[in-house]
């Protein structure tokens, strides 16, 4: 069965639990998707004063990430096309003294910025969602810089048992529950995750996408085992 990554039912999906969204990724991760993002932007260290941008943004949690580690010293865009996800990053924005990270209503497919903009432009766990992965990865190609960054972070399958069994039974048959429990909903968002994640390239299929969207030197990294892993291609 094909996931539907239609753009209206992934919009009210998570527009539905936007509400809860950070509140149930730190309580089914058990935090660990702090310390993924945290790794995320330690990778990539930016290197200029040059914007970066953060595709499928949500609530802007890499974007803050992003503006930490710069000391808000360079401008950082939060693109999103739930109009849900992002008034919740605005409410987490007016709360943080000094910051500059501007949300932005937009579509990853149709990204609405110039060519060769930004010095990192990222995904966390938003990739799988885009209807085109193909046409994603060509936007965010196109507003990277030459010699900037284009990085995916995302939830993989590890490789190696017994962590590959006990995470994919978790994955699939008690993430889901809670999920659907503790975050109500009528798009049945916590069992589109795994799904989502089963169906979506990864490790070496993604790096071959990557390349073929522009992007040279190309590679993965996983982390936790593999539950994670961090993608990135050299514009």
């Amino acid at each position: 069965m094909v996931v539907d990554k239609s753009g209206k039912r992934v919009q009210k999906m998570f527009g539905e639990i936007a509400p809860s969204y950070d509140r149930m990724n730190h309580l089914l991760s058990m935090n660990v998707d702090r310390y993924w993002r945290r790794r995320a932007v330690q990778a990539l260290r930016p290197y200029s004063q040059r914007p970066i941008l953060d595709c499928c943004s949500g609530t802007g949690d890499l974007a803050f990430a992003f503006e930490a580690v710069t000391h808000c010293e360079v401008p950082v865009v939060a693109a999103d096309f739930c109009h849900e996800m992002l008034a919740v990053g605005e409410q987490k924005r007016c709360k943080r003294a000094n910051s500059r990270v501007t949300f932005v209503e937009a579509d990853t497919q149709d990204l609405p910025f110039p060519d060769n903009e930004f010095q990192v432009v990222s995904a966390a766990f938003g990739l799988r969602n885009v209807a085109d992965t193909d046409l994603g990865l060509r936007e965010m190609t196109r507003v990277c810089c030459p010699g900037g960054q284009v990085a995916i972070l995302e939830f993989s399958t590890p490789r190696r048992q017994p962590i590959k069994g006990l995470y994919s039974w978790y994955f699939k048959n008690i993430l889901p529950r809670i999920g659907q429990a503790l975050a109500r909903n009528s798009s049945s968002a916590y069992s589109y995750l795994p799904d989502s994640v089963g169906e979506f390239p990864a490790y070496e299929q993604l790096v071959e996408k990557m390349l073929k969207a522009g992007l040279s030197q190309a590679r993965f990294i996983p982390l936790t085992f593999g539950i994670a892993t961090l993608y990135v291609g050299v514009k």
